[in-house]
């Protein structure tokens, strides 16, 4: 299936308009500029006509229920507010820290080497048969190196395959979809999970529902695991019966002689021994927070006398269960996945001779915040529109008239959730970026969620699941044309439709049955991962 091409090279059909309009929208940042402008004169238009709901825990001291009516943002205490408070609304921006703080030791782990040789060793040399399989497994656990599972992984799964006989291309779209498709999937959670749950951390905050919910990156651990193991037979299928038969037996002419480059050579005895250290350095990390965990004074663990410290009943101290008690431990993650990736990188950099002193360690940690440089804008712009939105108290009384609204309709919670998926899935087509997208539903979907008795943990994992169904057939997404670059080297008239003509079945497959695995998830009302509960309990007298 090929893209039809007009006079001019025009695309033609239903992907060359969602190319033509995703193309007329503007940069994510200005994006949120506008919104915030149109957020202001909705805001003055709610305050003027009275709109309001009843806060869902809240009431006066008197017993009755706290109605919450909406603020102009040209209030004056609100511009005196914007103003004043801009410094801490970009700084108090919760997936700002998180990510930042991640990507200073992911910059030396990928920097260094470690996450490039890593991946090349896992899947070089592996058995034809369970080629396909071991190149999605490792294209979706090379999502914890950022960038590298594009940059590295995809071009090395063509070569891997053309070395074994196979078509190379076949190679490219299973590295693709695990890559990009999976974006979620993987073992452990890592700097998605650091920006998406920071963001939900934003909206919950700002939403003023107390319903004793804190930030826990690990939230969605058994949630990702499913997801891994639902999408590698997919994967694998997919790619062994749908796309290679369509492609055809590989003939590799004189002109692809070049093709088989170094990405396929054997890693050298200092890459070797590189990796050996940063295994050690990650065993390191792991002991020592497992001491701060379970050794003396267990500082990343609760004892009843933490609990005691902070007035807590005997008889509640009594109820506290495991999670509860490993709070400081998975609020710890952040910092530890900073130490492990800083660790390892370092260990791989001074064995592989990439590393020579502490100043090309502080270099690449400087170079990886330079490349946030795009991101920081965009979070200066994504701070103040989520602030601003809880500031108006238009994303409570939306929540709270939304649940009401699904509560009315009948719907099932499972199939509430498997529209949300249904509609991040398509929203992917049209805005790229994944906290971008999260920022704007956020503030509206987690609060609405909680009223329905949808945990936040819920509604991060079902946003998670339609991102990463779409990424790999929307020509916005940021590595789209690059791909298209790796496929032009093995088949110069390999096009835009052809690739995305590739990638549907595996986007068609991971949506349906990422819709499935979420409405199946709530419906048996498992945990997500640990310390994050299937649902919340609200308070006496709320109704869900």
């Amino acid at each position: 299936m090929s893209e039809a091409v007009g006079a001019g090279g025009a695309q033609k059909g239903f992907l060359g308009w969602v190319e033509r309009t995703g193309n007329r929208l503007p940069d994510p940042v200005f994006i949120f500029f506008y919104l915030i402008l149109a957020l202001v004169a909705v805001s003055v238009i709610c305050a003027l006509t009275g709109v309001a709901a009843t806060h869902p825990t809240r009431v006066t001291d008197t017993g009755e229920p706290v109605v919450v009516r909406a603020v102009s943002l040209l209030a004056p205490e609100n511009i005196q507010r914007l103003w004043v408070e801009m410094p801490a609304t970009f700084t108090h921006f919760h997936p700002l820290g998180y990510v930042l703080v991640v990507m200073l030791g992911a910059g030396v782990a990928e920097r260094s080497g470690l996450f490039a040789s890593a991946i090349r060793g896992a899947v070089r040399g592996a058995p034809k048969t369970m080629l396909t399989p071991l190149v999605a497994l490792v294209a979706m656990l090379s999502n914890h190196a950022a960038d590298a599972g594009y940059v590295v992984m995809i071009p090395l799964a063509a070569i891997i395959f053309a070395s074994a006989g196979r078509h190379p291309l076949a190679g490219i779209a299973a590295a693709f979809a695990g890559v990009s498709g999976g974006f979620s999937a993987n073992v452990a959670p890592g700097q998605l999970d650091a920006l998406l749950f920071g963001i939900t951390e934003t909206a919950y905050t700002a939403s003023s529902i107390d319903a004793g919910w804190s930030v826990n990156i690990a939230g969605n651990t058994y949630f990702i695991i499913a997801l891994l193991m639902l999408y590698l037979p997919v994967i694998w299928f997919v790619t062994d019966r749908v796309i290679e038969p369509r492609l055809g037996t590989w003939a590799p002419g004189p002109e692809h002689a070049h093709d088989y480059g170094h990405e396929d050579d054997p890693l050298t005895a200092e890459q070797i021994r590189g990796l050996r250290m940063a295994g050690l350095a990650v065993l390191g990390v792991v002991a020592l927070w497992a001491l701060m965990t379970l050794g003396p004074g267990t500082p990343l663990y609760l004892t009843d006398a933490d609990f005691a410290a902070d007035g807590m009943p005997a008889a509640q101290i009594a109820e506290q269960q495991w999670f509860d008690r490993l709070n400081p431990f998975f609020r710890s993650l952040v910092a530890g996945f900073l130490v492990l990736f800083l660790a390892a990188g370092w260990a791989y950099g001074a064995a592989a001779n990439t590393i020579n002193n502490h100043r090309d360690l502080v270099a690449m940690m400087s170079e990886a915040m330079k490349d946030m440089g795009y991101y920081l804008v965009l979070a200066f712009a994504a701070a103040h529109f989520v602030a601003m939105f809880g500031w108006s108290n238009l994303g409570l009384i939306t929540a709270v008239h939304g649940a009401d609204a699904i509560r009315s309709s009948g719907l099932p919670l499972p199939v509430v959730l498997g529209l949300l998926v249904i509609l991040t899935g398509v929203l992917n087509l049209f805005v790229g970026s994944a906290s971008a997208k999260w920022a704007l539903l956020a503030p509206v979907f987690v609060p609405m969620l909680m009223l329905l008795g949808i945990s936040p943990e819920g509604a991060t994992a079902a946003y998670r699941v339609g991102d990463g169904a779409t990424n790999i057939i929307t020509p916005l997404m940021v590595y789209f044309p690059l791909i298209l670059v790796f496929a032009q080297r093995w088949q110069k008239d390999f096009g835009l439709g052809s690739l995305t003509a590739t990638m549907i079945p595996y986007s068609i497959w991971m949506l349906a049955l990422g819709v499935a695995l979420m409405m199946v998830w709530v419906f048996l009302g498992l945990p997500l991962g640990p310390g994050a509960p299937a649902g919340i309990e609200l308070p006496a007298g709320v109704s869900r």
